[in-house]
């Protein structure tokens, strides 16, 4: 039997999905319109992609046999499954891009704030400065408390191994893919109903910082474990202690490692907001503020907006897409540019 290059696509396979989706789409318009005449855009779609995996299987098995089958219908999910992501994403960007290049691209909204701007404004009234504003405040005291404690935390993992630092590597795994909405609860049972304070930026901070610790450690800890045991072991020769150790051999070692660790957490920063939200007062002004401890004083930049114009006027829907197509662009350059930095150590790691 010729063996099949499994990476290639044959003609007969293509033929076989074409002929499957069309009998498919055939076969539902005549059920729509002249059997069940059921309405509607999703039963369509369902329908069609049934009779479409039926007649694919049909199709298949006149030359292939039970196994070949099985592969084949699991493919096309798979496929079908990514398709759906992909287009579900590429309407997302595309609505974004459309109804916020309308706002995106004027200059008054990087520069004005809303505390002038009403609901029957133009878009050439207002912006999102003071939001961006009190969102950098914020992720800059998160960054602040994050890097420091997330590099010590590294370096125990890392250079001393025990028992405990087992169980504090498994919780800090299982912390990376913590949802938002948990940070921002801790935060609001502790800092705001244990300790009794008001909502405000600072408690926002402190939400998004353990958002990101858990990523900067993460990071940080594989990069240091990559340190090369010729220096610590040539350094404990000389005579220097496992601090200095780690002050002299691992963190050099690991600086670009640390710089990329928290970009990722400022890209995951920039893109949540549920966990803001929950520590922050909906019912603030929309001008420049820096007082980070005072009751919704600071707030992210959808809240500021949702809080202006909570009749989901014209401007308020413009400007809050543009928002996110801001919020967007940045998160995607803040990624980039972390993926850069790690790239470029991989391939210096890799020269020396």
């Amino acid at each position: 039997e010729t063996r099949r290059d499994l990476s290639s696509v044959r003609r007969g396979d293509v033929l076989r999905v074409v002929g499957a989706a069309v009998a498919a789409l055939c076969a539902t318009w005549w059920l729509a319109t002249q059997a069940a005449a059921f309405e509607g855009a999703l039963p369509f779609v369902l329908i069609s992609y049934v009779l479409f995996l039926g007649f694919f299987v049909v199709l298949i098995s006149f030359d292939d046999n039970r196994i070949t089958i099985v592969d084949r219908v699991w493919a096309v999910v798979i496929h079908s499954a990514a398709v759906v992501l992909l287009l579900a994403l590429a309407v997302v960007v595309v609505f974004t891009l459309v109804r916020g290049s309308s706002a995106f691209l004027r200059a008054n909204f990087w520069v004005q704030d809303l505390s002038l701007a009403g609901p029957l404004d133009p878009l050439t009234v207002g912006g999102m400065a003071h939001a961006a504003v009190g969102t950098l405040i914020m992720i800059g005291i998160a960054l602040v408390i994050a890097i420091p404690l997330g590099l010590l935390c590294a370096v125990f993992l890392s250079e001393f191994p025990s028992p405990f630092a087992n169980i504090v590597r498994t919780v800090t795994e299982a912390m990376t893919a913590l949802p938002s909405i948990v940070c921002g609860l801790f935060i609001y049972a502790t800092y705001v109903l244990m300790f009794g304070l008001d909502k405000s930026g600072f408690a926002a901070a402190l939400a998004i910082t353990i958002m990101i610790l858990p990523i900067i450690t993460a990071v940080s800890r594989e990069v240091f474990k990559q340190t090369p045991h010729l220096h610590q072991e040539a350094a404990l020769a000389l005579g220097a202690t496992r601090w200095e150790v780690v002050r002299m051999a691992v963190l050099p070692f690991g600086r670009s490692g640390v710089v990329s660790a928290a970009m990722l957490g400022l890209g995951r920063a920039l893109g949540e907001t549920m966990a803001v939200l929950m520590v922050l007062s909906t019912s603030s002004g929309t001008g420049y503020s820096f007082q980070i401890f005072d009751s919704g004083v600071l707030q992210t930049i959808a809240a500021n907006i949702a809080a202006k114009f909570p009749d989901s006027s014209g401007l308020a829907v413009n400007t809050l897409i543009a928002t996110g197509l801001a919020l967007f662009v940045i998160t995607m350059a803040v990624n980039m540019l972390a993926r850069w930095i790690v790239s470029r150590r991989n391939e210096f790691s890799g020269a020396n």
